[in-house]
């Protein structure tokens, strides 16, 4: 049985939860990291040698790096309903993925929230989290072009680009700052809430990261 290692607060975990759920691939799910610890021993360190979660276990194949998982899990387990055979469509999907990690969550993550949820008060740079909620703003507002009235960013099929993107969401829209009314991506968000594996694994309290810079 697969096994996924890491704390289910993390973003990058729920990003690999939420699609084994869509896949409805059997998996249990070992908590590591934070107050669950364990990333540091040997046996750890010998699967994801920088220590970070999370860690997908297959046997005696290990994969790390959240998007990484999502590929191998794509093409192992959804029959081309994830991962295309079509180099082509497999490209439109994996711009996505890249522009969300190097884009949207380093500006959102790195910035709003880490800058502004996970730092103590007196810590905070408030003209760095301004001025990554306005770069946010900005990312969702180009979103909205891209999902239109009903569908999701590629179409009306949720791809890899929408999970990697979306986990996003359930933070962006539960935290206190500053939102433009973006009606598409606020419609897009309440879709997303329909699907089980959304509300289970990304819709996750986070109350424990709030103002602990590590964890």
């Amino acid at each position: 049985m697969l096994t996924v290692l890491g704390r289910r607060s993390s973003i990058n975990v729920q990003k690999v939860a939420w699609l084994l759920a869509e896949l409805d691939v059997p998996h249990r799910h070992i908590e590591l990291g934070g107050d669950f610890g364990g990333l540091d021993t040997p046996e750890f360190r010998m699967m994801n040698p920088h220590g970070k979660v999370p860690v997908l276990k297959d046997g005696d194949r290990v994969v790390w790096e959240s998007h990484a998982i999502l590929r191998y899990l794509a093409a192992m387990h959804g029959e081309g309903r994830f991962w295309s055979d079509d180099p082509a469509e497999r490209a439109q999907v994996d711009q996505w993925m890249e522009w969300s990690e190097t884009v949207l969550q380093k500006d959102f993550i790195g910035g709003v929230f880490w800058g502004f949820y996970r730092t103590p008060e007196e810590q905070r740079d408030w003209r760095f989290i301004h001025r990554s909620v306005e770069q946010c703003a900005q990312h969702f507002t180009l979103l909205d072009e891209m999902v239109g009235d009903d569908g999701n960013l590629l179409g009306d099929d949720l791809t890899l680009a929408d999970i990697t993107v979306g986990v996003h969401l359930y933070r962006y829209f539960n935290l206190d700052i500053k939102r433009p009314d973006i009606p598409g991506i606020s419609a897009w968000y309440e879709r997303l809430q329909q699907r089980d594996g959304f509300r289970e694994h990304v819709m996750v309290p986070f109350d424990e990261l709030s103002g602990k810079m590590a964890f």
